[in-house]
């Protein structure tokens, strides 16, 4: 995101977070004095201050993400994802920032493990804070599923068990997830920057794979033939990813490559929750990776070798991330 912003001409982008070390792998990486580095927790109220004073926009990223730390921790998830997320966005207000776009994920969708219902309080906390706000900061939700060769994803993992001879460990070789590469994340946040009205909740329209799909497809890519075993569904792992709801798909806004779902305004007029519903809610499909475009093994080749990690590891590197 901040390479994005830096090429798009940007005055100034200030990354915060409380990893010194990524952040001075970052420094090194670009040595470019437009970035500038912002110790901070998203914890601490006060460190935010500091740092969006003078700040136009907010892309709100920091989360705790691993599904079996939330498990096991799950008061650290709401201090982090949903308590840290409201000061964020007090601090935005606060500051006058213009926009500010919060990341969620599909596991906010139907959750059933701490950090989806984490993160799914954080967007009703965003739309809250959206009605305050106004259009005076707009505040915005983007949504998306797997994120290829993201930190924690299968796509790294298969690569190491393909560099170092093991089988191909597989939860369930029916299990679908949304393809989707991180230009193709950071487009989607782009969207919903350009395009969002306060309260606002982006989508983007993505294909999906099946475990044993992508597996397959990571063979052919490296030439392996690894076994593939199937351990079974792990704690906190769905079949599938959900992006959207039936209430959501219902009442959502088909903008070609996304999916618009506008803020739920209504009052605390609750005889309206007892006199008035939608009857098309009943008949729609929610919108997850078991329906959506499913790739074949070639397609999925072909979305592998645009991966940075893809062609690291064909060039001899040895994958450890």
């Amino acid at each position: 995101m901040a390479a994005r912003a830096i090429r798009d001409g940007v005055a100034e982008v200030r990354v915060f977070s409380r990893d010194e070390k990524k952040q001075d792998d970052m420094r090194r990486r670009w040595s470019d004095p437009r970035i500038k580095f912002y110790i901070g927790d998203v914890r601490d109220e006060q460190s935010l201050k500091d740092a969006m004073a003078g700040v136009d926009f907010v892309f709100h990223a920091a989360a705790l993400k691993q599904v079996p730390s939330c498990e096991f921790f799950p008061i650290e998830a709401v201090r982090t994802n949903v308590l840290g997320a409201e000061n964020v966005l007090n601090a935005a207000i606060v500051a006058g920032v213009k926009r500010v776009i919060v990341l969620s994920t599909d596991k906010a969708v139907y959750p059933i493990n701490a950090m989806g219902i984490s993160k799914a309080m954080m967007e009703k906390l965003a739309v809250a804070k959206s009605r305050v706000a106004g259009e005076r900061t707009v505040i915005c939700c983007t949504r998306y599923g797997n994120v290829m060769a993201s930190r924690g994803s299968v796509v790294p993992h298969f690569i190491r068990q393909i560099q170092a001879g093991q089988p191909l460990t597989v939860t369930d070789p029916h299990m679908t997830r949304f393809m989707m590469s991180i230009d193709g994340a950071v487009d989607l946040v782009l969207w919903a920057f350009e395009h969002g009205h306060s309260g606002d909740t982006f989508v983007q329209k993505a294909p999906a794979a099946t475990l044993d799909t992508l597996a397959r497809a990571l063979k052919l890519v490296f030439k392996a033939d690894n076994p593939v075993q199937v351990i079974g569904t792990r704690h906190g792992e769905k079949l599938y990813e959900t992006l959207l709801t039936r209430e959501e798909i219902a009442v959502a806004e088909d903008m070609g490559n996304y999916y618009r779902v506008a803020a739920d305004n209504r009052d605390l007029n609750y005889g309206v929750y007892f006199d008035t519903g939608r009857n098309e809610v009943s008949v729609k499909d929610d919108y997850n990776s078991h329906n959506t475009k499913r790739l074949s093994v070639d397609e999925t080749v072909h979305m592998l070798l645009s991966l940075d990690i893809v062609q690291r590891g064909l060039a001899g590197e040895r994958i450890i991330e």
